[in-house]
């Protein structure tokens, strides 16, 4: 069980990296019609959609992202542990 937890923690940490260069295909024209860049839409659009309906932009940046992530990370530090101690 510990090395399915071990396996979801890492999971989560490459998501997270996989949003962050996500984001970061935005600031560079015609990324994220790429190959690539489309198959990272079709993998962190369905998490971050939730957050973009909750949190509005302000003006042209868009925080919504930056929360998803911060939710990643407190999932992986705060939740994991939580299910390692019910296992």
């Amino acid at each position: 069980m510990q090395s399915l937890l071990g396996l979801l923690y890492w999971a989560l940490e490459l998501y997270s990296f996989a949003l962050i260069i996500y984001i970061f295909m935005s600031w560079f024209p015609g990324a994220r019609e790429s190959a690539f860049g489309s198959f990272l839409a079709k993998i962190c659009e369905p998490y971050l959609e939730p957050f973009r309906k909750i949190i509005p932009p302000l003006g042209m940046i868009d925080l919504s992202p930056i929360v998803a992530i911060f939710v990643l990370y407190f999932a992986r530090m705060y939740g994991l542990p939580v299910l390692i101690t019910w296992f």
